[in-house]
C-alpha cells in the first residue's frame, strides 16, 4: 500500500505543480513554487531541486508545454516556468445526451465507490462544465451504478496502473494480472490472467474476501488488444447471475434493463413488456429499478416488489400503510 500512497502522492503533487503554472500570468521562479505547490513542503533543497525537475520533465512528456523564460529583460538568467493557456486547453469539447450520461455515471461510481474527494471533485467539475445526466431529475431517482465492493477501488486502481494483485476469491489464494473490469447483470466483474492456472479468469468481484494486494510493479504485464478482451468476455461470460427478476418495461425505455433482459409471455400493464432480468445484488437492483421511477415495474419476486415500493415511498416522504 505505500507504493500506491506515493504514486497518488506524486499525481496530486503534479497536478497542483499544473494549477500552480497554469494560473500564473508571469514566470514562476523556482522558490516561489516550492512555496505554493503543496508536496514540495518539508523537501531538503537538494530533494526539492531533483523532485522538481523530474516532475518538469514528467509534465512534459505528457504534452503539457512548460515554458521557460525570465520577468525581467535586464536579468534575463532569473529563470521561471508557466504554462500558456492557449497551448495548454483544448479547443471546446461537444458531447452528445448518450456520452454525457455516460460521463456522469463513472463519474457517480467514483463517488459511491470510494467517496474519495477526487471522485466529488471531478463529479462537480463535470456539473460545472455543463455536463450532467439530466439536471432535471431528481439526485434520489438518478441512475447509478452500485461499486459497494470492499475489493472495487484497490482492483481498479490496480487495473488502472497495470499492476498484479494478489487476494482471495471464495477463501482460494489467486495472483492475477488485472485486464479490465465491467458492470453486467448487476455486478461488477474482473477479467485478467490467473498467473497460477496460466489462463485468462473472470472473477466476480462480490466474491472477492476483503481487499487485494499488489504485488508488482506499474506496467510490468501486457494487456491484450481490445478484440481478444472481448472475446474472454463472451468466452468467459458468468453462467448465471444469482437472481432473476420479472419487470415490466414501458416502451422505449430503460434500454439499461431491456438489454441485460429476456422478454417474456408474463401479462403486463397496457404500454409495458415482461422481462426476465438478472442481477446479483438485491440491493443493488432496487436502486437500479428506482432510478426509472413508473417506467420499470417489479413482478416478482414479490419481497423486490415490496422492497421498490418502499423505496420509492421513501424517497417520496410517504408512509406506507
Amino acid at each position: 500500500m505505500a507504493g500506491a500512497e506515493m504514486t497518488q502522492q506524486k499525481s496530486e503533487r503534479i497536478m497542483n505543480l499544473t494549477i500552480c503554472l497554469l494560473l500564473a500570468r508571469r514566470y514562476v521562479d523556482k522558490a516561489n513554487i516550492r512555496e505554493v505547490v503543496e508536496g514540495y513542503h518539508g523537501l531538503t533543497d537538494a530533494a526539492f531541486e531533483r523532485t522538481f525537475e523530474r516532475d518538469k520533465d514528467e509534465l512534459r512528456s505528457l504534452g503539457v508545454p512548460v515554458e521557460t523564460g525570465s520577468n525581467d529583460v535586464f536579468f534575463p538568467d532569473e529563470v521561471g516556468y508557466r504554462i500558456k493557456r492557449k497551448d495548454f486547453e483544448l479547443p471546446a469539447i461537444e458531447f452528445t445526451p448518450a456520452e454525457t450520461a455516460a460521463l456522469g455515471l463513472a463519474a457517480s461510481v467514483w463517488e459511491s465507490a470510494t467517496q474519495a474527494e477526487q471522485a466529488v471533485s471531478a463529479l462537480a467539475k463535470l456539473r460545472a462544465a455543463g455536463v450532467d445526466p439530466d439536471p432535471g431529475r431528481p439526485a434520489c431517482l438518478a441512475p447509478a451504478i452500485g461499486a459497494r465492493e470492499p475489493s472495487f477501488g484497490a482492483i481498479w486502481a490496480a487495473h488502472a496502473d497495470k499492476v498484479p494483485i494478489s487476494f482471495s476469491y471464495k477463501g482460494q489464494p489467486r495472483r492475477v494480472e488485472p485486464w479490465a473490469m465491467s458492470f453486467r447483470r448487476g455486478a461488477w466483474y474482473l477479467l485478467g490472467r490467473d498467473r497460477d492456472k496460466a489462463e485468462a479468469r473472470m472473477f466476480k468481484l462480490a466474491r472477492v474476501d476483503g481487499t487485494a494486494t499488489r504485488i508488482g510493479k506499474p506496467g510490468s504485464y501486457q494487456v491484450p488488444e481490445a478484440s481478444e478482451l472481448d472475446q474472454g468476455w463472451q468466452h468467459l461470460e458468468p453462467g448465471g447471475a444469482d437472481e432473476v427478476a420479472v419487470v415490466a418495461i414501458r416502451d422505449g425505455r430503460a434500454n439499461d434493463l431491456r438489454r441485460r433482459g429476456r422478454a417474456c409471455s408474463l401479462s403486463a400493464p397496457k404500454g409495458y413488456v415482461a422481462y426476465q432480468v438478472e442481477y446479483a445484488r438485491a440491493g443493488d437492483f432496487v436502486g437500479e429499478v428506482c432510478a426509472h421511477g413508473g417506467d420499470v415495474l417489479v413482478i416478482e419476486p414479490l419481497d423486490l416488489r415490496e422492497a421498490v415500493i418502499v423505496q420509492l415511498a421513501t424517497v417520496a416522504g410517504e408512509e406506507i400503510r
